[in-house]
């Protein structure tokens, strides 16, 4: 069965310190009560004639891990983008923590303090200090006094593992520290959701599993977390629910053991071959 050798591939490729045993995730989708913390209805977007969205619907759960992959131009780093309102949908209704989203105006600065977000690039201040950049926006969008934002701010450096760096510009870090001052950042907010559009992109091979490290621990303490990547050691580890995503549609979605021993869509295992494929290469 194709789904099988895929499996014993995967398996293979996963990224050494960040192997866990599958009974160690927390929470099953689904599996806490209450609301969904993010509710995603029917959502479709277009860039001009071309259609990036298509019909999507989504629900996650508070602490729940969702794993997103896809080829490029899937249109999975554009649907974690319009959870905080950094994309517009065209139709459909975005629901956060109770808050609607697609209403607009004060609902989506209401959202974006809950909701952090650490992208490709670090889109660190060059100009400040590691600990202004983690400063800055406490201060800014929630009032925070300078020494407690400095407290805060050492603090989620510290949980990060970079304390010592806190007085030196980002010029002076490496890419994978220079990443994880940006979780730090986002952390600094407090937010209950954290997304990632492929933060290990930009990355070096030898700096990738510091930063994948770092988010696995945000995992371990119950954080809600949506994360765009290619890491399937990463999505086996670490995910409740893997997402794939082709031509703007979520193609499949299963919990990892499932997703990755007998894929259902041929768009999926077609996906994971190259995947593989790619790894083998390297």
């Amino acid at each position: 069965m194709a789904g099988d050798g895929l499996a014993g591939d995967v398996g293979r490729i996963l990224k050494p310190g960040i192997m866990m045993d599958s009974a160690s995730t927390v929470q099953q989708p689904g599996s806490s009560g209450g609301d969904p913390i993010i509710r995603i209805e029917a959502v479709e977007k277009w860039y001009g004639a071309f259609q990036v969205l298509a019909d999507i619907n989504l629900a996650v759960r508070a602490g729940e891990r969702i794993v997103v992959c896809g080829p490029s131009g899937s249109g999975k780093s554009t649907l974690i983008r319009c959870i905080n309102r950094l994309e517009n949908v065209q139709k459909g209704r975005i629901v956060v923590d109770g808050i609607d989203l697609t209403a607009g105006g004060r609902n989506t600065e209401a959202v974006r303090r809950e909701v952090g977000m650490v992208f490709q690039q670090f889109n660190l201040f060059p100009h400040l200090t590691v600990l202004q950049n983690c400063m800055l926006a406490p201060m800014r969008s929630r009032g925070m006094g300078r020494e407690e934002a400095e407290a805060t701010a050492m603090k989620y450096l510290t949980r990060v593992r970079i304390p010592d760096q806190a007085r030196k510009y980002p010029s002076q870090l490496s890419g994978g520290q220079q990443q994880r001052v940006a979780i730090a950042r986002a952390l600094c907010m407090t937010p209950k959701i954290m997304l990632f559009d492929e933060p290990t992109s930009a990355l070096d091979p030898e700096m990738v599993k510091e930063v994948l490290d770092t988010m696995v621990g945000l995992a371990e303490d119950g954080m809600t977390m949506l994360c765009v990547t290619h890491e399937m050691g990463f999505a086996r580890s670490v995910a409740d629910r893997v997402i794939f995503m082709a031509d703007g549609q979520i193609i499949e979605q299963a919990p990892p053991r499932q997703f990755f021993s007998n894929p259902q869509h041929e768009k999926t295992r077609s996906f994971l071959g190259q995947i593989l494929n790619a790894h083998h290469a390297a």
